[in-house]
C-alpha cells in the first residue's frame, strides 16, 4: 500500500542504520509507556498512521487509542498511549508526531475554513498545493477536517488553466482540443475551465461542452455577477486570495465550491508532544 510506501521512506530517512542515542543510553531490554498529549485545541488527524509507525517499528508494542481521528481535542487531552521497549518508542516518536502535527494542523485549519460557511450551500475544495508524496495523507487530512477534495492529481480531472489557454491559442481551441483528445483516447474525465474575466466566461458559456467553470481572483461582487450569469448550467468554483476572513462573503454569492490551497501548503501545525509516563 503506499502509506506503508510512504511510512518505510520516513522511517529509512530518520532511522538509517539506527536510533545510536536511544541504543547508547537506553537498556536494550528496558520497557516504558508513553502518551500523546495535546498542547493546543484542534482537529485530531493522524492517529491511524501513528499506529502504522509504532507497530512498524516494533510488532510488539501496544497502542491504545483513547482518541479518534476527526476528535475536536483541547489542550490537557491524551490521545493514545503506547507501551513496549523504551528504544522502540523512542525511535518511533519523531515520525510519529512529525505525521500528527503537520495532519491535525491542516484538518484544524480546513475545519475553522469550514465553519464559516454555515447555513450555506459552498464546499471547501483543496488544491494540488500539497507536499510532494504525502498528497494522499495531507488530503485526508482535509476530509477529516470537513472539507472535500478537489482532483487528486493530474489524471483524474481536466483543469484547462490560463496557461493551457493561452499556449492552445485561445478558450475555444483548448475546449475544442480537449474533447477530441478524450474521444480519441476513450477517456471519460469531467472538465473544468478556468476564466480570468467576463470576456472569457461568455467565450466559455458560448462554446458550452464543460462540466465546471473556476472564477478565478473575481471580486465577491462580480463573482456574484458571475453565477448569475452561469444560472446553473454549469457548476462553479471560485479560487485567488480567498480565505478565512473573506471566504463567507465569497459564498454568498452560492458558488457550488471554494477551492484554498493554503489548506495545505500555508498549514501551522497542531502543537502535540509524547510524553513518558513514570
Amino acid at each position: 500500500m503506499i502509506i506503508d510506501e510512504i511510512i518505510e521512506r520516513a522511517l529509512e530517512e530518520d532511522l538509517g542504520d539506527g536510533d545510536f542515542t536511544s541504543l547508547a543510553t537506553i537498556p536494550e531490554n528496558a520497557c516504558g509507556k508513553a502518551q500523546l498529549l495535546i498542547k493546543e485545541d484542534g482537529i485530531l488527524a493522524g492517529v491511524e498512521i501513528a499506529k502504522k509507525i509504532f507497530q512498524k517499528v516494533d510488532k510488539n508494542i501496544k497502542f491504545r487509542i483513547l482518541l479518534k481521528d476527526g476528535t475536536k481535542v483541547k489542550k490537557g487531552d491524551i490521545v493514545f498511549t503506547v507501551e513496549g521497549k523504551s528504544i522502540s518508542i523512542l525511535s518511533a516518536e519523531r515520525l510519529a508526531l512529525n505525521f500528527m502535527q503537520r495532519l491535525s494542523g491542516i484538518a484544524t485549519a480546513t475545519n475553522k475554513i469550514v465553519s464559516q460557511l454555515k447555513g450555506l450551500k459552498t464546499k471547501v475544495l483543496d488544491t494540488r498545493k500539497t507536499t510532494p508524496n504525502l498528497r494522499l495523507l495531507e488530503k485526508e487530512a482535509v476530509r477529516i477536517g470537513g472539507g472535500e477534495n478537489h482532483r487528486m492529481g493530474l489524471y483524474d480531472m481536466i483543469m484547462i488553466k490560463d496557461n493551457h489557454v493561452d499556449f492552445a491559442g485561445g478558450i475555444k481551441q483548448a475546449i475544442n482540443a480537449t474533447k477530441n483528445y478524450l474521444k480519441k483516447n476513450n477517456k471519460k474525465l469531467k472538465i473544468e475551465i478556468e476564466v480570468r474575466n467576463f470576456d472569457e466566461l461568455n467565450q466559455v458559456i458560448e462554446c458550452g461542452e464543460v462540466d465546471r467553470i473556476m472564477l478565478d481572483n473575481f471580486s465577491p461582487e462580480d463573482l456574484k455577477k458571475a453565477i448569475n450569469i452561469i444560472n446553473g448550467r454549469y457548476e462553479t468554483e471560485a479560487s485567488g486570495g480567498i480565505g478565512i476572513n473573506n471566504i463567507r462573503k465569497y459564498a454568498e454569492s452560492e458558488v457550488d465550491f471554494i477551492s484554498v490551497g493554503a489548506l495545505t501548503h500555508h498549514i501551522k501545525s497542531l502543537d502535540m508532544s509524547l510524553k513518558a509516563i513514570k
